[in-house]
């Protein structure tokens, strides 16, 4: 059952995106989490829904952000262990770069690009608290394709084994909630802030109904068909329905649009339309 929104923590998707919506708490977790300075963050959103084609699987991004130097990152938490996580970032990977090369565009003008997952548990299983990958030439395992992507896996499990005391306080933070550092105090204090505010509130409410509505029709219109591939045709056909129903509702509330897309993952051409 999905928590209460008064039981939120960093650890759960929606607070995350709330906090990492900050540009300054943002550039400070990737400085930690890649060692080193980045450029100025120019863009920074949430929930963004990224659809490659008619056909194609679409996802949305927890936080896409992109600095002055134009590369992107996009952060994922991610609590629960679905034994995806490798190919999640190849597929992730390819939407980004479709995203951002527009037709006619050379290759070369792909932005270098980080994918970056923090993690509640250990999906490689070495216990290291961080997982850097880079496509490497097998024959002598020292020369890079230098394609500019880097995939990044954070295993907050292992946060007493970073000899970095703030990316160990933000790590045990993380999946502890205890307070160790300066940072993690302030990204406890902007938790509270979002916990008093009644838009968040109500934010989150609109999405739980939405995923718990698409959820059931799924599995009645799976039912129906009796096979893997009915219940994954009817949890989209439910989602995507109740995105519109959610829309609908939401606009006559008088929602950003913004707010709207965030929420349904629908683009603003279907939202206008309604």
């Amino acid at each position: 059952m999905r928590k209460s929104f008064d039981e939120l923590t960093i650890a759960d998707d929606f607070m995350f995106c709330k906090v990492m919506q900050d540009e300054e708490v943002c550039k400070t977790f990737l400085e930690m989490t890649l060692a080193g300075q980045i450029g100025k963050i120019i863009s920074l959103s949430s929930q963004n829904a990224i659809i490659t084609g008619s056909e194609a699987k679409s996802i949305r991004l927890d936080i896409l952000a992109k600095d002055e130097t134009g590369k992107t990152y996009d952060i994922e938490m991610q609590a629960v262990n679905e034994h995806n996580l490798p190919k999640r970032m190849r597929y992730y990977q390819a939407a980004i770069d479709v995203l951002f090369l527009d037709k006619g565009e050379h290759y070369s003008n792909l932005n270098d690009s980080y994918i970056i997952f923090l993690c509640l548990f250990d999906p490689i299983g070495k216990g290291n608290p961080v997982y850097s990958f880079e496509n490497v030439c097998l024959e002598d395992r020292q020369t890079l394709l230098q394609d500019g992507t880097k995939k990044i896996i954070i295993n907050a499990n292992a946060f007493k084994k970073t000899k970095d005391k703030n990316l160990s306080g933000f790590l045990e933070y993380v999946k502890t909630g205890k307070i160790t550092t300066e940072f993690t105090g302030r990204i406890e204090k902007m938790i509270e802030a979002v916990k008093s505010t009644e838009q968040a509130r109500s934010e989150y409410r609109f999405i739980s109904a939405f995923e718990m509505d698409a959820l059931y029709y799924g599995r009645q219109k799976g039912r129906e068909e009796g096979r893997q591939e009915g219940r994954q045709e009817g949890f989209a056909e439910g989602s995507y329905q109740k995105a519109l129903e959610t829309a609908q509702l939401m606009k006559s509330m008088s929602y950003p649009l913004e707010d709207i897309v965030k929420i349904t993952a629908l683009s603003r051409d279907e939202i206008e339309k309604l």
